[in-house]
């Protein structure tokens, strides 16, 4: 079992030199200095001294306050990544690129699509990420071990009994536990106002008056946070696969609902593609929704081994379309055969491959910063009203998620009704962004992870906001449709915001049979990559 790392045993340091190891906990801490210079309510900027860090990206690490409420005190150490623009002529600043989650490593999502940006925003920007605090080199968060989250998913059912809502709200209660025995110090400051003061830091940090930024699915949250509190130094705000701000932070059931019935809707379409072109997906015997119950059951029912060792049933099959159905159309054929695979007992179905260790690290950050972002009233009949109302309104994959461990954001709200944590770094104002300058929002209509409407909804919300429509199952837009792309490059470039109202309706239809590469203007991870458990990749550009 690969180990790992506690919060209280990563970098949490002082703006001092000098640093008092507390050998309880191991928690590395000092007192800052404060100069007479220096006011107390103001964070000192980080200094980033870069080092090559391999592939022309240089690596540097910043120190931030671990609590604004005390900006002077002790701070926690951010990872961050950058690559020079390469035409210095051209270069127009600093793009920040933030993936979705919570819990993808900004690190990661720029080195690993890097490649596949368009060559103007490769020219013109050094692109820049980092992990935000609580995630990936940042401080990662703790609750469960692996061993303890490989049992919880392996014990799910991808078809729950009657009985199944108090086992999930104790499970819930234990996994909130184990992030307070484990990560309690950290716990009550990775909320999104804080993530969004620590991206104004480095912003300022980098030499940049405003900043110019890209955040899909989650970062679109963070974005929309950061233009709130900071509405002058937004220069260029693209938030793909955007969130409705109200409804995510203060109403938190109907947001789950409609993520719910988004998710169930793109496997509903699937489904119904299937039954229509039988030859192409292969799956089903002219019935796919009834074959895709009973897969379910018989894989709960007597599950299969791995190859690694150990067991795949029911609910891994509906943990692992819950991230691939983002592919859109693209990837059916692909889901068809490997359902397919599945009724074989195939154990080299993408399908059938469990939760692995480096999905538990980003799912618990998923779980918790969702738990500090977002006011879920502590009722537990209600709860369980909401819960059960779910599993009604999402058959094919509600119940599994509904019911199962706490790892994506359907079940998230067990979890976050008995969190036991402070939420000082929630953010509670208002989203409106008065006086920025103009953001874009893009949203898919067909997206499974954050519904259309959330997009509509934010571009209603902001004060200065177009809304660009990419026509097409799956989610996020940019490098899936050529047309998105080239709207959010030149917004980014030069600051060309599309009418509002503009769509784009060039998704890439279904294969007639299953490839075996990523076609061109695709995203396809699972062929591109193997099993990728948290899905962070950008298409590659037509």
């Amino acid at each position: 079992m690969r180990a790992r790392k506690r919060f209280t045993r990563l970098r949490i340091a002082g703006a001092a030199a000098a640093a008092l190891a507390i050998a309880s906990t191991g928690v590395q801490v000092a007192t800052a200095q404060t100069t007479g210079a220096a006011s107390e309510k103001t964070p000192p900027v980080p200094s980033l001294s870069w080092s090559d860090c391999q592939g022309g990206f240089e690596c540097a690490s910043a120190d931030v306050p671990l609590d604004y409420r005390a900006p002077q005190g002790r701070t926690i150490t951010l990872a961050v990544i950058r690559k020079k623009a390469t035409d210095q002529a051209k270069r127009k600043g600093t793009l920040f690129m933030q993936p979705g989650g919570p819990g993808n490593s900004g690190v990661d999502f720029v080195r690993n699509n890097y490649a596949n940006l368009p060559a103007g925003l490769r020219d013109s920007f050094d692109v820049f990420g980092y992990d935000v605090r609580g995630v990936g080199r940042s401080s990662p968060l703790l609750c469960w071990d692996d061993q303890r989250y490989t049992k919880a998913v392996t014990d799910a059912k991808g078809v729950p009994g009657p009985d199944a809502y108090g086992p999930a709200l104790r499970e819930a209660a234990e996994f909130d536990q184990a992030c307070e025995d484990n990560s309690g110090d950290l716990l009550p400051y990775i909320g999104t106002e804080y993530v969004a003061r620590d991206v104004d830091l480095l912003r300022e940090a980098l030499g940049e008056d405003q900043l110019t930024y890209y955040g899909r699915s989650f970062g679109s949250y963070i974005g929309t946070v950061y233009a709130a509190m900071f509405p002058e130094r937004v220069r260029a705000l693209a938030l793909d696969g955007a969130y409705d701000p109200v409804r995510h932070r203060d109403r938190p059931y109907d947001s789950d609902r409609s993520q719910y019935l988004a998710l169930d809707g793109a496997m509903s379409r699937f489904l119904d593609w299937c039954a229509a072109d039988q030859a192409t997906c292969g799956f089903g015997d002219g019935n796919p929704r009834a074959a895709f119950e009973k897969l379910k059951a018989d894989l709960d029912a007597d599950p299969v081994p791995t190859a690694g060792g150990g067991q795949a049933n029911g609910y891994t099959l509906v943990y692992r379309l819950l991230f691939n159905i983002n592919e859109g159309k693209v990837i059916w054929p692909s889901l068809g055969e490997a359902l397919r695979k599945a009724q074989q007992r195939d154990n080299t179905s993408f399908l059938l491959r469990p939760p692995s260790p480096a999905s538990f690290d980003f799912l618990t950050a998923n779980v918790a910063v969702e738990c500090v972002d977002r006011d879920y009233p502590g009722d537990l009949n209600r709860l369980k009203r909401n819960v059960t109302a779910n599993t009604k309104a999402a058959p094919l994959l509600g119940p599994a998620l509904a019911y199962g461990p706490p790892t994506y954001d359907h079940q998230h709200a067990p979890a976050c009704v008995q969190w036991p944590g402070e939420t000082v770094s929630r953010y509670d104002g208002s989203y409106r962004a008065e006086g920025s300058a103009p953001i874009l929002v893009v949203g898919t209509t067909g997206d499974p992870d954050t519904p259309y409407r959330d997009a509509v909804a934010l571009s209603r919300e902001l004060d200065n906001a177009s809304l660009l429509t990419f026509k097409a199952e799956g989610h996020t837009a940019f490098n899936r449709s050529a047309c998105a792309t080239d709207a959010i490059t030149g917004y980014l470039l030069d600051l060309k915001v599309p009418a509002s109202g503009t769509t784009c309706a060039d998704e890439t239809q279904p294969p007639s049979s299953t490839p075996t590469v990523a076609p061109p203007g695709t995203t396809l991870g699972e062929l591109r990559k193997g099993v990728n458990d948290r899905l962070d990749l950008l298409g590659v550009p037509r």
